[in-house]
């Protein structure tokens, strides 16, 4: 087996094996790496369109217990830092996505013991009361474990009753490496094993809901757990066939507990050009200038890359890891057409919705990103005494002096 004869199987239209995948991850030169996935974007995508969505990725509270040792964004519970978006706060943000041409929130947030799943059905039950056709992509796997153990139900249980209230669909966060033993040292075990993301998916694509899946690497993983994450993600695939697109980014290290040196651009395109060799089942993979930048975000669509991603009106996570690469349409447009494809609106689902907004209307422009809290509003709001808290700094504050009486 060379590099060689593998590459001319791939040009072939063959499917890789792990062993063969990882003697191109590890021996062939990048770019031939690029040439094989660009061929195989080109024969999945012969029309030369990139697309792109129009969202805002809303983080609804940074408490959590996970403790992920890569994450500088949560907070533990009880910190004077800590916060929930009220149900109002998250109006205000869908009424600018919508301004802007959105029609989709990401919602995702940390593991908070103190909002019990009707919360969760409450605001979903909000959002399509207020807004009937705006989309929720929401809540990665280990947010619906972390759900399902607070409720005591099981994951499918729970992704049905979310479903009811208004879930469209479940983005790929929390994914990581999807090893063990990885998983173990970034101290993320606990909140979903390898299995438990996977379970969550196949559950999810078994409801009926498409997902994403996506992979953070360049932490304490070799490059063979890498590959095997690939693989997991491909074998689902060919199970389900749920996943919409497959989206990896470099870890961030600034201001974590594990801090360390973040991978190299040309680490990022040689993990992506892999990622479209190995996922012959995937049909969209998206590129990550969130993590690496508008220029080589744009380079990524010469190595595999299909889709750039969301015009990110809001991020908190990557952003509270050091990263704070902002692009608005206009700028993503230009980058895709700079590149030679065209580019085209899309949703969820990857059905393209037309041409940019901004040609279409004047779109204010945007040249920083959204935080989560305007500065001067409560870190968390009233509406919480409505509903049953677990930990002690919750339940005291939600029996304070002016505030209904919690349910028991």
């Amino acid at each position: 087996m060379s590099v060689h004869a593998i590459a001319e199987k791939v040009a072939a239209g063959g499917r890789v094996g792990f062993d063969e995948a990882c003697l191109l991850y590890r021996e062939a030169p990048t770019h031939l790496l690029g040439t094989l996935a660009d061929a195989i974007r080109a024969r999945r995508h012969p029309e030369r369109i990139v697309t792109y969505i129009i969202d805002r990725n809303v983080n609804y509270t940074n408490v959590c217990v996970a403790r992920c040792s890569f994450c500088a964004f949560y907070r533990h519970v009880g910190s004077p830092e800590g916060y929930v978006l009220s149900f109002e706060e998250i109006f205000q943000k869908i009424d600018e996505t919508i301004e802007v041409g959105g029609e989709q929130l990401l919602l995702q947030g940390g593991h908070n013991p103190d909002l019990p799943l009707e919360w969760y059905e409450d605001l979903f039950r909000a959002v399509k009361a207020r807004y009937p056709r705006f989309r929720l992509h929401a809540l990665s796997p280990p947010e619906v474990v972390h759900l399902s153990r607070l409720a005591k139900l099981p994951v499918e249980a729970v992704i049905d009753r979310l479903i009811t209230a208004g879930l469209d669909s479940i983005p790929g966060g929390g994914a990581e490496i999807l090893v063990d033993r990885v998983r173990k040292l970034l101290n993320c075990y606990n909140k979903a094993t390898a299995d438990e993301w996977i379970g969550v998916m196949r559950a999810a694509h078994r409801a009926g809901l498409r997902t994403t899946a996506t992979m953070m690497y360049g932490t304490v993983e070799t490059p063979e757990e890498r590959l095997e994450h690939m693989f997991r993600v491909r074998g689902l695939q060919d199970e389900t066939g749920g996943f919409t697109a497959f989206i990896a980014w470099s870890y961030q290290p600034e201001h974590t507990e594990l801090s360390g040196v973040e991978a190299t651009g040309v680490e990022y395109l040689r993990t992506l050009a892999t990622a479209r060799i190995v996922l012959d089942n995937v049909d969209n993979l998206q590129s990550s200038w969130v993590t690496q930048g508008g220029k080589v975000g744009q380079l990524s669509l010469a190595f595999g890359a299909n889709d750039m991603g969301s015009v990110m009106i809001e991020e908190n996570v990557v952003r509270a890891a050091g990263a704070s690469y902002c692009m608005d349409e206009i700028e993503i447009v230009t980058n895709i057409e700079n590149a030679g494809f065209a580019p085209r609106r899309r949703n969820m689902h990857y059905d393209l919705l037309g041409e940019p907004i901004f040609r279409e209307r004047a779109i204010p422009r945007r040249f920083g990103l959204a935080v989560a809290k305007d500065a001067g509003t409560a870190l968390m709001p009233d509406e919480l005494s409505g509903y049953a808290a677990r930990s002690r700094s919750a339940r005291e504050q939600r029996r304070a002096p002016g505030r209904p009486a919690q349910p028991s």
